[in-house]
């Protein structure tokens, strides 16, 4: 594959993320709007908004079976359309049913949007062969930056949700369609650029099923408990905990947001000095560290010092989640089990989000707020040894020798 079709299918990529990233918080952040509208009782919401993460799911269950007979891009091409027409029916229905259903769609269409499009990422950074995963992670944090910033206008203008999405998605969609053309759809199978070292492994038997994935599972899900915490918890914290005002309790969710989006621009660069494994493990640290702050701070700024500490810790970690378990099913499996290995990682993506609020939440209730945060704290640090899961393995008869480099993730083959 030549360098400028990799060069178009990142960035037709990086553009679709972005999108699902405007479009994700475009929803998130108007939920009270959402039950304005329709009418859903607070009783009945937390139902609603568990249902979306459980079909995402699905999706990405039925991704993973999907793209067996069709590829990614072309998944990922149709989903994104209709996860933007779902956001656009919550805002126009009439009634309960209505929003039901849409949210539904919008659950389902989600799953196997995030699978195939994590799918794609993987690929290009074989192709490639150097840590591009966290770019188009911070495309992502970029739209929702965006995406959280039109809904408050909106909120503030007293924007309909029709008036605020209608607009939007007539642009957003058929920009991600347009976009879809420029996919580089399992680039892996046809690079060029630099062949791989033939490798021979006779001592270790065959892996059965994809039971070496299981660390990145747990790491995933921790890491996504402690987004979710700070997603859900942290103006409630402020405001409740740390006494900070109704106008500064906003301030964490941004900050972090914004950090999110510094440490992914430049956390490639550390991939590729580093390597994986000391990215992760220094991320887990500053993670743990900034929730260690947000537990004892003795007032609202450091508060926010500690929530802005955390999404410079908490941002390297899921990219490298999704390209570890893309290179460790590649290596074992293929394409095809690299594309089933990133739609089963992307599940627990959606088990940590529905986890992590209702756990911190008992637990402020039961015991302390400030307790509560300790949680995600001690999950955090359980990536730290489960960072080795990151890192090429070894290969015991390399066929020839170079020297190993730590920078060249995109293959896992340990410089050999």
């Amino acid at each position: 594959m030549t360098d400028a079709r990799l060069r178009h299918g990142r960035i037709s990529l990086a553009i679709s993320f972005f999108v699902q990233g405007v479009v994700f918080a475009l929803l998130v952040t108007r939920i009270p709007a959402v039950q304005d509208r329709y009418g859903i009782s607070d009783g009945l919401l937390p139902a609603f908004l568990a249902a979306v993460p459980i079909l995402a799911g699905a999706g990405s269950i039925g991704t993973e079976r999907l793209v067996k007979r069709i590829r990614p891009g072309s998944v990922l091409r149709w989903s994104q359309p209709v996860v933007c027409l779902a956001l656009l029916r919550v805002g126009a229905g009439d009634g309960l049913e209505q929003v039901a259903v849409a949210l539904a769609v919008f659950g389902l269409a989600v799953g196997a949007l995030d699978a195939s499009m994590n799918m794609l990422g993987v690929s290009l950074q074989r192709a490639y062969g150097r840590s591009i995963m966290l770019g188009f992670h911070a495309a992502y944090s970029l739209g929702g930056i965006v995406g959280a910033s039109l809904a408050w206008a909106g909120a503030r203008w007293g924007l309909s949700l029709i008036a605020l999405y209608g607009p939007l998605m007539a642009v957003l969609a058929p920009a991600a369609l347009l976009a879809s053309r420029w996919y580089a759809d399992r680039a892996d199978r046809v690079d060029q650029r630099k062949p791989r070292a033939q490798v021979v492994d006779v001592a270790a038997p065959p892996t059965p099923g994809m039971r070496f994935l299981l660390p990145l599972c747990l790491v995933m899900a921790f890491v996504y408990i402690g987004d979710s915490t700070v997603a859900n918890w942290s103006a409630k914290y402020l405001r409740d905990v740390l006494g900070g005002s109704e106008q500064l309790s906003t301030v964490p969710y941004n900050v972090y947001m914004a950090m999110t989006l510094l440490g992914r621009a430049v956390g490639d660069v550390g991939v590729r000095r580093f390597g994986p494994v000391a990215v992760v493990r220094a991320g887990a640290v500053i993670a743990a560290g900034g929730f260690g702050v947000v537990a004892v701070a003795p007032g609202a700024w450091v508060g926010i010092a500690g929530f802005t500490v955390l999404g410079l810790g908490l941002c390297v970690i899921v990219p490298q989640t999704f390209a570890a378990g893309g290179r460790l099913a590649f290596e074992r499996l293929g394409p095809e089990g690299s594309d089933a290995a990133v739609a089963r990682l992307n599940i627990f993506n959606y088990v940590g989000f529905l986890v992590g609020s209702p756990l911190v939440g008992a637990l402020g209730e039961a015991w302390s707020h400030r307790g509560a945060m300790l949680v995600p704290l001690l999950l955090v640090l359980v990536t730290v040894p489960y960072a080795r899961a990151f890192g090429p393995e070894p290969r015991p008869i390399p066929c020839r020798h170079e020297r190993p480099r730590t920078t060249d993730v995109g293959r896992g083959s340990n410089g050999l």
